[in-house]
């Protein structure tokens, strides 16, 4: 009952945490200046003119109506929806992907101390190259491969940007868990003569649980921004990146229509964390509570 509780209250303040970001914003809209905050010549915060900032309510009426003024123009939910859905189909190849490599860079560093000290410091640079800068070069390289009959596509490009972003917070996660048994646990596991795989599966694999579900989590929001923002530097059709493109033209004249796929993104991103808290459900009996280490 305490646990029914807790996620009633947590889902409660979400809400109203969404609540009031929905009713500041239709504040500043309504008292703002139009000309937004200035301090010194840097805006700090944006104007609020019809062409510059639309009311929330003006956002989800556009969704409602139509993308274009053709006859058969479906409504901008329904795009936004489908396009969510293509993002959202690349970004899992990816959290796959991302949660794997992951998975072996933790395995091999945690069992080789040494494996550690030279691939730490490479996955921990690998996240300060920029996504848009890298995009073009995984499709360029991408489309010399061929392995079998498979030819390669922008959206395996995607997909491995995607995984690109998801496997660090996997392999950072998982490797703090994979070391958070106690010495006198893994000594005792050694004088009782049980080998790395048996230890790996009984203690330090239930053991890396509480850590790595909130890496996966993560994983799972990394991997919907990978995708997204690699549909944007490739130029990716069908998906929530291109839409963004496509929707922002029409910024000065209908500003309520770019937030269209903006909602799409968030939108799959909470569907992604929630499909790992999903997990978390079959993981339950390994979570411990008030791990501090």
């Amino acid at each position: 009952m305490a646990q029914i509780w807790d996620r009633f209250q947590a889902a409660i303040l979400g809400l109203l945490g969404v609540a009031t970001v929905v009713v500041t914003w239709d504040l500043y809209k309504a008292f703002g200046p139009a000309e937004g905050v200035l301090v010194g010549d840097t805006r700090v915060l944006p104007r609020t003119t019809e062409r510059a900032m639309p009311h929330s309510w003006d956002m989800l009426q556009r969704l409602g109506e139509p993308v274009s003024a053709l006859p058969d123009a479906p409504d901008a939910v329904r795009a936004v929806w489908d396009a969510s859905m293509f993002s959202l189909g690349l970004a899992a190849r990816g959290w796959v992907i991302g949660v794997v490599i992951g998975l072996l860079l933790a395995l091999a560093m945690s069992g080789f101390r040494i494996v550690e000290s030279a691939l730490l410091p490479w996955v921990i640079l690998s996240q300060t190259v920029p996504l848009i800068a890298i995009a073009p070069l995984v499709r360029r390289w991408g489309s010399e491969l061929q392995i079998g009959g498979h030819v390669w596509s922008s959206e395996d490009s995607v997909a491995v940007i995607a995984a690109y972003l998801a496997f660090f917070p996997v392999a950072v996660g998982a490797l703090r868990g994979l070391k958070s048994p106690d010495k006198t646990h893994l000594e005792l596991m050694r004088a009782y003569g049980i080998g790395w795989w048996r230890t790996l599966v009984t203690l330090r694999l239930p053991s890396s649980v509480p850590y790595l579900l909130p890496a996966l989590r993560l994983a799972a929001a990394s991997a919907v921004i990978g995708a997204v923002v690699a549909e944007v530097s490739i130029g990716l059709k069908g998906g929530l990146g291109r839409m963004v493109i496509d929707y922002a033209v029409a910024a000065s004249g209908d500003p309520a229509k770019p937030w269209a796929p903006i909602f799409g993104a968030i939108g799959i991103g909470l569907v992604a964390a929630g499909a790992v808290g999903l997990l978390g459900l079959a993981l339950r009996p390994f979570r411990l509570t008030g791990v501090s280490r």
